[in-house]
């Protein structure tokens, strides 16, 4: 049998950086803001094809040489095929790049295949939308719990989700990090997946409260999350390793998806032992709070 260990005796120190990560994430934030990417502050697409199969870093090189220095390059579809992206919009810009590319790279000439504008109205749409969904996903999961579980293991859940979106975007504005729609995907995931395991861990404690009847709310915590414990470990494994090799094989366009997802996979395992957990200690769970409430019968007074 798994030794019970004492996940509950560290939550004081836990609760210091849990608060500590916290601070200095919003202060991130406030302070150098993210690193919006020209899904949401607009911009021009380039879509490119060559001759022979395109060096990214050799076309690079060749717009940073011309002056373009805040492009974008990534594959698409074919080798031959790539995207530029940049700010800017210059109708006659992606014919400029070109041209530079051609100068530059004249054994493997590039055309354009087609040029796009990104207005800015279509960037900020994108990004209060984006917003809006992340705050109907909060609140979509503080309505699910606390019907399936009871209000206290809502509120331990969503407090736990803020936790793990607020420090994933303190880290990806830190960083400076180009947040575009993947990276909103990203995040979109992360409170799928700290959801996920904060409920396996809710729905232990709730059943060693039938099973456990004389143990007192940390020793059932402790018991529950030890018995979790395996589980959670091989699915966070298992998830990084999946999000490493995005990481390192997925390319420029993968990047910012990859690191956000690998920061949000080990907040949401921290803030499901450390977070969730707590919270319903401060809130004094009991076994009373999942009793269902007794429904009075309607007594028949007629004669």
């Amino acid at each position: 049998m798994l030794r019970t260990i004492n996940f509950m005796g560290v939550r004081n120190i836990a609760f210091a950086v849990t608060m500590l990560l916290t601070v200095l994430a919003l202060f991130s934030w406030a302070t150098k803001g993210l690193n919006y990417g020209l899904d949401f502050t607009g911009g021009t697409l380039i879509e490119l094809t060559y001759e022979r199969p395109a060096d990214l870093g050799k076309v690079r090189e060749e717009l940073a040489t011309a002056g373009y220095h805040d492009a974008v390059v990534q594959s698409f579809g074919a080798t031959t095929d790539l995207l530029v992206r940049m700010p800017g919009e210059d109708p006659q810009l992606g014919t400029q790049v070109a041209d530079a590319l051609r100068k530059s790279g004249a054994d493997n000439p590039a055309t354009v295949k087609r040029v796009e504008f990104v207005g800015p109205q279509v960037g900020e749409e994108l990004r209060d939308q984006g917003g809006l969904g992340m705050l109907m996903a909060l609140g979509g999961v503080l309505i699910y719990l606390a019907f399936r579980f009871q209000w206290k293991f809502a509120v331990g859940a969503i407090i736990s989700l803020i936790h793990d979106v607020v420090v994933t975007m303190g880290i990806l504005s830190f960083f400076q990090i180009t947040f575009d729609l993947t990276v909103l995907a990203a995040v979109l995931a992360i409170i799928g997946y700290s959801l996920n395991d904060t409920i396996v861990v809710f729905d232990r404690v709730r059943e060693n409260f039938r099973l456990l009847r004389k143990a007192s709310l940390i020793e059932n915590i402790n018991i529950s999350t030890t018995q979790t414990l395996l589980r959670t470990i091989a699915t966070s494994v298992s998830t990084l390793l999946a999000i490493v090799a995005l990481w390192v094989f997925g390319g420029d366009s993968l990047h910012g998806f990859s690191v956000a997802l690998f920061i949000g996979v080990l907040a949401g395992t921290y803030s499901s032992i450390y977070i969730a957990n707590v919270v319903l200690i401060w809130l004094n769970l009991s076994s009373e709070d999942l009793i269902p409430p007794v429904v009075a019968e309607k007594v028949d007074d007629r004669p």
